[in-house]
């Protein structure tokens, strides 16, 4: 009996000092505002960064450097969480698990592999789903906030239509590398002058053949830091204006800058470039009616209202059009009668854009849900893109507005961030608050 006793006192022990030990790795390691980040999450996105860079053969900086930019990025994304629940912004189960099908489709993967590709990649699937619930809930904030910031004038559609024209059937599409030097807020003299002796040595060790990916992980202050400063592929007409006359006439893997700006300096690598062929498109033009669940609406409910509305219509009891204008929590289509107007489908989400593909005209679909709620559509029309005036338009618009919706981006998190209170309380890591 003695010694069963203390067999099992030495294993409360021992399982009293595991766990002391597991608790004291998954400290919190950063405070900001009124959110922590825990040393768990820091950890799992520098182990994240490294097998990333295992995958594609990258040579990666010091993990004190990679720490750093993990806590900046981490930083980032839990102010925009906090912002997301004060303006009650929520994914709901559904609306994941209709997004995370939706990559699996586009990957060509039935659900099961597509889970089991994720465990290859050694990540927990319940921890992949809630990381593309937090992406989708930043996306919306990010809409949210920066949509408003964003204004275009007649005149700026005007010029790039005739930029447009100027160029004829081809426009240059640039694969670009990015580093920022950035500055601290209300830089003074010799923050600037440090700064740009900081860019003209990352230029000089570039130039002498240092990796592009490992310098932008260690020294940018740019939003694509971990990912290597990599930018994708973008139009010359759609990246920012700095950025496309530092690039135009520029040849595959030449580096360009430092370029200055009000966040910092710049340097850019062309890692390929390709012309585009503006090639004819069908539009479709729909009307839809939209329902968001609420706390006081369910998805089933939703479902339901929209079901019973379609029954009215196909029944003649009711107009798409009046029912749209009463019901739609669409605001922009709704007083058009749930109208959308001729678009490219490719400007909706998947979901919306499979369901327009599956209609003929005036044809009515069943309810469906997409990541902005319920939708009940009724396909209108399909044309081929004629290329007229209009259309020239409606796609300067929306080149000058990705544009300007990125720059205003980056300048809104950078406020963001410089307005919050951030408290690092590993002193092993080093951010500035």
């Amino acid at each position: 009996m003695k010694l069963l006793v203390v067999a099992i006192a030495l294993t409360t022990l021992l399982t009293f000092q595991s766990v002391a030990q597991q608790v004291s790795l998954d400290k919190v390691a950063v405070i900001v505002d009124q959110g922590v980040i825990l040393e768990s999450e820091i950890k799992a996105l520098v182990e994240q960064v490294k097998r990333n860079a295992e995958t594609n053969n990258q040579t990666l900086p010091s993990d004190r450097a990679l720490r750093t930019q993990a806590i900046e990025k981490l930083v980032t994304d839990n102010l925009q969480t906090q912002m997301a629940q004060k303006m009650g912004i929520q994914i709901s189960d559904p609306q994941l698990d209709q997004t995370i099908a939706g990559i699996a489709a586009n990957n060509n993967l039935p659900m099961d592999q597509f889970r089991a590709a994720i465990a290859r990649d050694g990540i927990p699937f319940e921890v992949y789903r809630e990381d593309i619930r937090k992406e989708l809930i930043t996306q919306e904030v990010r809409r949210a906030n920066v949509r408003r910031r964003v204004y275009i004038t007649p005149q700026e559609i005007e010029n790039l239509v005739k930029l447009i024209d100027e160029q004829g059937a081809k426009q240059a599409e640039y694969n670009l590398g990015h580093i920022l030097i950035g500055f601290p807020p209300q830089p003074t003299d010799e923050d600037i002058a440090k700064a740009k002796s900081t860019a003209d040595k990352v230029l000089e060790l570039l130039n002498n053949g240092s990796d592009f990916t490992r310098i932008a992980i260690a020294s940018s202050s740019g939003s694509k830091a971990l990912e290597g400063g990599d930018l994708g592929w973008m139009n010359i007409n759609s990246m920012p204006t700095l950025f496309a006359e530092a690039v135009q006439d520029k040849d595959k893997d030449e580096v360009v800058g430092p370029i200055r700006s009000g966040a910092g300096f710049h340097i850019l690598k062309v890692k390929d470039l390709r012309g585009v062929e503006v090639v004819k498109v069908q539009e479709v033009n729909a009307r839809h009616i939209l329902i968001k669940p609420s706390v006081i609406l369910s998805d089933e409910k939703a479902k339901e209202k929209l079901e019973e509305f379609r029954k009215q219509i196909v029944a003649g009891e009711a107009t798409f059009e009046d029912l749209a204008k009463e019901h739609s929590a669409d605001p922009g289509s709704a007083i058009k009668g749930g109208e959308l107007g001729w678009n490219d489908p490719n400007i909706y989400v998947p979901a919306f854009k499979d369901a327009l593909a599956n209609l003929e005209a005036d044809e009515i679909g069943q309810p469906f849900r997409s990541s902005h709620g319920w939708h009940l559509v009724q396909m209108i029309g399909k044309r081929v893109d004629d290329a007229t005036d209009k259309r020239k338009e409606d796609k300067a618009y929306q080149l000058i507005f990705n544009r300007k919706f990125t720059e205003e981006t980056d300048a809104w998190l950078r406020e963001m961030r410089d307005a919050a209170y951030i408290e690092v309380l590993d002193s092993s890591s080093e951010l500035g608050s």
